[in-house]
């Protein structure tokens, strides 16, 4: 056991004094702030320059329900001039109107020199639509029909509540759930990737470098495995723990300076005269379903977050044996990365399938593509972590942590055997049929 020891000393010490660790750790948290909070900023800033778009209305009756916002002008005109299609024309696009659209809908064409943007499209679209619905609805010649429309085009929103063991009731969103959910999940999927290839560098850079030669002098090749396999962990936990504390300190402080700008770049979203209906309508969903960022704090508290920090850690630690001891024997088995590529792509296949998986569940948590993949010990790291946030009951908790760890354990004696044989190993390409003899020696 102290020989271990010194093995995960020398890779932690090792790996932890890297420049890239360094920078890497310190640069993330910035990183993935500025990615939450980007979309925001970005979502504020509107450009300069206003599109012109020419109206050709020959029914006379559609031209007053396009109207101007800052993004898009448009300008009237009784019929088609040359002037409109011409090199120094302002003018980006011609809507043409030939017809009463409740009769004709192909009677409407915009026509413009370039690809017209899917916002101007939509925007064009939905006036004209709305205008339709309201003359089929005229037609039926119902008295006060513009208030009834007026209250049917009020928005709805629902909202949930979830109560506890106890009956008390909070307020939930299935969004927020979702998204941490999702969260955990992302980072369970990238750092087995990347802490697993970690392990698979290391060996192999080691091995190249006949470093192991030497090592095996002194201590067992699984005694080696595993100082590496858990030396990688702790570096592994370490970097979290670092990135956890920062990225909880830049994450306040931009909701801080950002959530009073947010919230106004919200409602002139939800502005009809200022902005497009797509930006109206994006602005239904944002604050995760009509919560301001005051209330999201509030919302927090209807999620387990013990429960998922638990879990998080225990699925993170299993995930991490499984992957890392069978990156730890491919890395022993080869010479270079080319030819590890015929051990890795099945299992990569299986970690994408998860993360997939836990993408094609978020509408249905309990269904049976969400339910199998959070069982199966290849893919449950993955998936359980989007389903816990929505309730899981604590059998199949359990029940996956211990297909998870048992799997683990016949992972890392497998990985143990090939390991001792494959660090000596140079030159020969191995196959799948030698790593199965390799299993058998003694």
């Amino acid at each position: 056991m102290n020989k271990i020891n010194i093995i995960i000393l020398r890779e932690l010490t090792t790996r932890v004094k890297k420049k890239s660790f360094i920078v890497m750790t310190i640069l993330m948290p910035f990183l993935m702030v500025l990615l939450v909070m980007a979309p925001v900023l970005l979502g504020q800033i509107t450009g300069d320059n206003q599109e012109r778009i020419a109206v050709i209305d020959q029914t006379g009756k559609y031209a007053e329900c396009l109207k101007s916002n800052k993004e898009y002008v448009f300008v009237r005109y009784d019929k088609m001039e040359a002037s409109l299609k011409s090199d120094t024309t302002d003018i980006t696009a011609i809507l043409t109107i030939t017809a009463d659209l409740a009769e004709n809908p192909k009677a409407a064409t915009l026509s413009s020199s370039k690809e017209m943007q899917l916002s101007a499209v939509s925007y064009i679209e939905n006036a004209l639509g709305e205008q339709v619905r309201r003359e089929k609805m005229a037609s039926y010649n119902i008295p006060n029909l513009d208030a009834i429309l007026d209250e049917m085009d009020q928005g709805f929103t629902l909202n949930t509540v979830r109560w506890d063991a106890d009956g008390n009731e909070s307020e939930s969103s299935g969004a927020l759930s979702l998204g941490v959910g999702f969260l955990f999940t992302f980072l369970i999927y990238t750092f087995v990737l990347s802490y697993g290839g970690m392990v698979m560098s290391g060996v192999m850079e080691e091995k190249t470098n006949r470093i192991m030669e030497i090592m095996v002098s002194s201590v067992s090749p699984f005694q080696m495995m595993m100082g590496k396999i858990i030396g990688v962990a702790l570096v592994g936990f370490v970097q979290i723990a670092i990135w956890a504390v920062m990225f909880a300190a830049l994450s306040s402080g931009a909701m801080y300076l950002l959530g009073s700008s947010a919230s106004e770049a919200v409602q002139m979203a939800a502005s009809p005269d200022v902005q497009s209906p797509l930006a109206a309508a994006s602005a239904d969903t944002s604050g995760f379903g009509g919560a301001d960022f005051a209330n999201v704090a509030a919302l927090f508290g209807s999620i387990p977050i013990a429960e998922l920090c638990i879990m998080f850690v225990l699925m993170f630690i299993g995930g991490y044996l499984l992957y890392a001891s069978f990156f730890a024997a491919v890395g022993a088995s080869v010479n270079t990365t080319e030819d590890s590529s015929q051990f890795t792509l099945p299992v990569m296949i299986v970690i994408v399938f998860g993360m997939y998986a836990a993408i094609g569940s978020q509408g249905n948590t309990d269904g049976p593509l969400a339910f199998w993949s959070s069982l199966f010990p290849l893919t449950s790291p993955i998936v359980m972590m989007v389903r816990i946030p929505f309730g899981v009951p604590l059998w199949q908790e359990v029940l996956s942590l211990v297909l998870l760890y048992g799997t683990a354990i016949g992972m890392v004696w497998m990985a143990g055997r090939i390991y001792r044989v494959g660090i000596l190993m140079y030159g020969k390409k191995p196959t799948f049929k030698d790593l199965l003899k390799w299993l058998t020696y003694r």
